[in-house]
């Protein structure tokens, strides 16, 4: 299932129950005479999400949208979904645990089925975390399972062929997070477009691209990692300080625990670091400290702001501080971190 989906969400309109009915059925997961009752799932901005009761049991069913769900125009290739699919079956021969079990799958509609999580089970990370539920064991065990995806596909051709998704990742996160932010602050444009170049150009691991507590769902196993339409084989550092960014900037929204956010930053690269075996820490180190500060701006200012910090006090002081730190060589992760008073 989606970590979004955690309640029933507005009536779906009838050409989406044909669709994904149809789906359904071309997936050979019910035939044409048997019902799946359907029901929408909220909290995605990018994909359709159901929880599908069929005469066998549930299932969770994803459709990719054209345009995603955000105030910008954001329109994005459906085709993310046969790569989502495949980040699921890297993965799941990686860390099995770490991943809903992908059922089946339909290229001719961007729809693929997947196990069922249920969210009493399965809560969501950033529910936990807003709730102030701070656990640095989650945060090391997800770091644990990030650095683990990245060391098993590290300098894999065979991996990375299966990910042709350049133009992909430039559409669903370079431009609207780091172009979109160099556009709203020209005096930084150029930091944050070497940001771009430099991401792009640095092809080591497969990439999930969404590492956010909201794609991840903490299971009575470990951490379940979910949504992966911006997998790509790319940067490692970027998953590394994707997920360090949101821990940040919830720093900014309760500034009361911004020690315990820094002890889970801390908790969670730890836990990655263990695994980082394909090149020398300092060098994905200095990429991560480099993106961090891009991302926190990005998340204020470009096509899809952080929704708990918009008009609040919390917004200006990451706005202020990404802009400034935008100009430092850091090399060190907590150079940024500990830096940061929100």
């Amino acid at each position: 299932m989606s970590a979004a989906s955690n309640g029933p969400g507005e009536p779906i309109a009838v050409d989406n129950v044909t669709m994904i009915g149809r789906a359904l059925v071309d997936m050979a997961i019910v035939s044409a005479d048997q019902h799946a009752r359907l029901t929408p799932l909220t909290g995605g901005v990018s994909s359709d999400i159901y929880r599908a009761d069929l005469p066998q049991g549930v299932v969770c069913v994803k459709r990719a949208l054209p345009q995603l769900k955000v105030a910008a125009t954001w329109n994005v290739p459906v085709e993310r979904n046969r790569y989502e699919a495949e980040w699921l079956r890297v993965v799941g021969g990686i860390v099995p645990a770490a991943v809903p079990a992908l059922i089946a799958e339909d290229r001719a509609s961007g729809t693929f089925a997947m196990a069922w999580l249920p969210p009493e089970r399965y809560p969501v990370w950033k529910s936990q975390l807003m709730g102030g539920e701070l656990d640095p064991a989650t945060a090391r065990q997800v770091g644990d399972v990030f650095g683990r995806i990245h060391a098993a596909t590290a300098d894999r051709p065979d991996v990375a062929a299966r990910f042709p998704t350049d133009a992909l990742f430039h559409a669903l996160r370079l431009d609207p997070y780091l172009v979109t932010a160099a556009h709203a602050h020209p005096d930084r444009a150029e930091p944050l477009l070497d940001l771009v170049e430099a991401t792009a150009a640095t092809r080591r691991a497969l990439v999930h691209g969404d590492a956010s507590p909201k794609n991840i769902l903490v299971g009575p196993d470990g951490p379940v990692v979910v949504d992966a339409e911006c997998a790509w084989f790319g940067d490692p550092a970027f998953d590394l300080a994707f997920l360090l960014n949101h821990l940040v900037l919830k720093s900014a929204l309760h500034p009361d625990r911004a020690s315990q956010y820094r002890a889970m930053c801390a908790a969670l690269v730890e836990g990655y670091r263990a695994h980082v075996t394909w090149e020398p820490w300092a060098s994905l180190e200095t990429r991560a400290a480099a993106l961090l500060p891009g991302l926190m701006l990005a998340r204020i200012d470009g096509k899809s702001p952080v929704e708990y910090l918009v008009g609040h006090p919390g917004s200006e002081a990451v706005r202020t501080f990404a802009r400034e730190r935008l100009l430092h060589a850091d090399r060190s992760l907590f150079a940024v971190i500990d830096a940061f008073t929100p």
